[in-house]
């Protein structure tokens, strides 16, 4: 049973996403930042994904391609606002392969500390339209962080 959580609001422009991890705040925040952890768990387990450019830091920004196993290549690019340890990271996201550029979401992800060594991971996106928010879900979004996030679980248990 998938333990990622998302709500979305009809004729609202954005989603929020919620799981909880079985690690310590600080390891969670730190797969999210750390480039060797993170190429690790980011994308359905098909992709390889390369880092062009990664600064996790306020005012970074990053860039990375990921390949299919059919060699199709899928690029995504973004900015850093804030990134303040281990509490939040506020940034954009936009997808390179849309037949038109600008449709950016910005993502305010917050770690919260839970009781025995647990931590909630809360994503609130914010898009332009209801059509972009819409059309991410439908392309198949909630299958493929119920596994991006089943290969953090892997990850955090080898940082446990």
């Amino acid at each position: 049973m998938p333990r990622t959580h998302i709500s979305a609001e009809t004729d609202r422009t954005d989603l929020t996403i919620t799981r909880e991890f079985d690690s310590l705040r600080e390891h969670v925040f730190r797969a999210f930042v750390d480039p060797v952890l993170y190429v690790r768990w980011q994308g359905p387990r098909r992709l390889t994904t390369r880092l062009e450019f990664f600064e996790p830091r306020t005012g970074g920004s990053y860039r990375t391609v990921q390949t299919d196993i059919d060699g199709s290549l899928h690029a995504f690019h973004g900015v850093y606002h804030e990134v303040s340890a281990p509490e939040r990271i506020i940034s954009t996201f936009e997808y390179e392969g849309l037949p038109e550029r600008g449709h950016g979401v910005l993502d305010a992800t917050s770690f919260e500390a839970l009781p025995g060594g647990r931590t909630r991971v809360t994503v609130h996106s914010a898009f332009l339209s209801v059509e972009d928010r819409d059309g991410m879900l439908h392309a198949g979004m909630e299958e493929g962080l119920d596994e991006m996030y089943e290969q953090l679980d892997e990850l955090l248990r080898e940082l446990s």
